[in-house]
């Protein structure tokens, strides 16, 4: 996940998709002077042939922090370094007009590949980014929720693993659009959004479920592990301001229903149990977690 708005991310793959076009003109041009025995580029012959070429010149130079420090992006140095290192070889050798061994020729090539695999890796995490997720709060889109929480069905029905899901709604966000307007009432989702996933293991995944409730699947997690890890998100997000009116922060409260997956019943069984437990605690006053119990079937406190 970037986080960088939607037309920064586009920019970002705009430039991505050039930095890909000048990345393989250059090899073109490095097979036909090769081939041709032609004259090569000094700069596929300095040390830092790798910061010279305009695929480099992109990547050192012109890349917001936001994706520089992600790791697919990280993952692409040592590849396309390692890449030129192998590519002056070749040209060193074809400048004395000897023959290239095969294995210098398949070091070359197979490097090559993992290099255009770890950018093609970049590009698609981009584009999930961008097109996979809801442009305000940065969660996944409501379109993948059930195929991803059928895989993880499939592995709790295999015994491999369990796993927790919770529906979080922000309680009493009708009034804060009322009293401050949408913009502000964004802000606020964006920001509790924000704050949920910042605080969730890399593996978990929120989706956006509706309006302002998020579902959230926590693998590897049974329900107690689940309630502490949920109860001590809503605590921290009832003491943050997460926008300001003015100089005075908005107070806010979310409430969450959780409940298994059941391998006994299908994953939508599993969403309806879970925001049962949701309409529980928001009876119950809102601002505090409910959970299902599958023995009683019906939430508890």
């Amino acid at each position: 996940m970037f986080k960088l708005d939607e037309a920064k991310l586009q920019a970002v793959l705009k430039q991505l998709h050039q930095a890909i076009y000048n990345h393989e003109r250059w090899h073109n041009d490095l097979i036909r002077t090769i081939i041709c025995q032609q004259p090569h580029d000094q700069h596929d012959m300095a040390k830092d042939a790798h910061r010279r070429c305009r695929f480099g010149q992109w990547y050192y130079n012109d890349v917001p922090t936001e994706v520089r420090e992600h790791q697919a992006f990280l993952a692409i140095r040592a590849e396309h370094k390692y890449m030129h290192q192998l590519a002056t070889q070749l040209l060193a050798t074809a400048s004395t007009k000897a023959a290239i061994a095969p294995h210098d020729y398949d070091a070359f090539a197979n490097a090559l590949d993992r290099l255009r695999l770890e950018i093609q890796t970049l590009e698609r995490e981009i584009e999930e980014s961008l097109y996979n997720h809801d442009p305000l709060t940065g969660a996944l889109n409501r379109i993948g929720m059930l195929t991803s929480l059928r895989a993880l069905h499939e592995l709790v029905k295999r015994q491999v693993q369990r796993c927790c899901i919770a529906i979080m709604d922000l309680d009493h966000f009708k009034a804060v659009n009322d009293s401050y307007g949408h913009a502000v009432g964004d802000k606020v989702l964006s920001a509790s959004v924000g704050y949920l996933m910042d605080h969730l293991r890399p593996y978990d995944k929120v989706f956006r479920y509706g309006g302002e409730e998020f579902l959230i699947s926590l693998p590897s997690t049974d329900l107690q592990a689940g309630r502490t890890m949920i109860e001590r998100i809503r605590e921290e997000l009832g003491k943050t301001p997460l926008a300001f009116h003015g100089s005075k922060p908005i107070p806010l409260t979310v409430s969450f229903g959780l409940a298994m997956l059941d391998p006994d019943v299908i994953v939508e069984e599993t969403i309806h149990r879970a925001d049962k437990a949701l309409y529980a605690a928001k009876t119950a006053g809102r601002n505090c977690s409910w959970i299902w119990d599958t023995v009683n079937a019906a939430p508890v406190a």
